[in-house]
């Protein structure tokens, strides 16, 4: 059998340049809708945080009623994740990364996270990471300072999607900016919040929620090959 987990944040709150704290978490759609498609297709799935703290959904990704059904059907698993740092990650086929502003606050500078991320790139094997997920790249650091995801092509939530959200204008740095400044090869779709998946080698990005679904097909089509 297929097995992923996937590392969710446990920040509850962004802090902001003025020093307040925005409400936050994961995003449920972008941890709903791949844990759906992975199930379907026979994966089985864990769920580890930084810490092993139950992790916080933000309220405003709230509001669909199938959505909400499947964060409650997956409850338990989500009051007890596994501990991030005691995760073998070696036996696990899929690592999955879901956004929402939290991983901004803790797995950007999470060290047990950035290691995990770079042996996963430097073995080849399958990694994630959806809308803000990506902002995880920054603790990504080899011993000589590089980056591992420095040249590689990805996405994640740009700017001008950012830039809807009132309180991100407070933002002390944006995804976009951030993984630029890391030299990673950055494109988005034509429009914002429409659907764009980057697949460069064993490393998947997606854009924005409404990439989830793409992106969980396109690693399931990956590891059934």
């Amino acid at each position: 059998m297929t097995k992923g987990f996937f590392v969710v944040s446990a920040a509850n709150g962004w802090t902001l340049s003025d020093g307040s704290v925005h409400p936050t978490g994961f995003w449920a759609e972008e941890l709903t809708e791949p844990h759906r498609v992975f199930r379907e297709a026979g994966f089985d799935i864990a769920i580890a945080t930084p810490g092993g703290v139950a992790p916080t959904v933000d309220k405003l990704s709230l509001g669909d009623k199938e959505v909400e059904g499947y964060l409650d059907s997956i409850a338990g698993e989500l009051s007890k994740p596994l501990v991030l740092a005691e995760v073998e990650e070696a036996e696990y086929d899929l690592v999955f990364y879901p956004g929402g502003h939290g991983p901004m606050e803790d797995l950007a500078t999470d060290t047990n996270s950035g290691a995990l991320l770079l042996k996963r790139l430097d073995e080849g094997r399958p990694v994630a990471l959806l809308c803000h997920a990506p902002a995880a790249a920054l603790a990504a650091e080899r011993p000589d300072g590089t980056n591992a995801f420095t040249g590689k092509q990805m996405t994640g939530f740009s700017n001008i999607e950012e830039k809807v959200n009132p309180f991100a204008l407070k933002a002390q740095w944006l995804l976009e900016d951030r993984l630029k400044l890391l030299g990673v090869d950055y494109s988005k779709a034509a429009l914002p919040f429409r659907p764009n998946v980057v697949v460069d080698g064993n490393l998947f990005t997606g854009q924005n929620p409404q990439s989830a679904t793409q992106l969980a097909e396109q690693l399931v089509e990956a590891l059934q090959k």
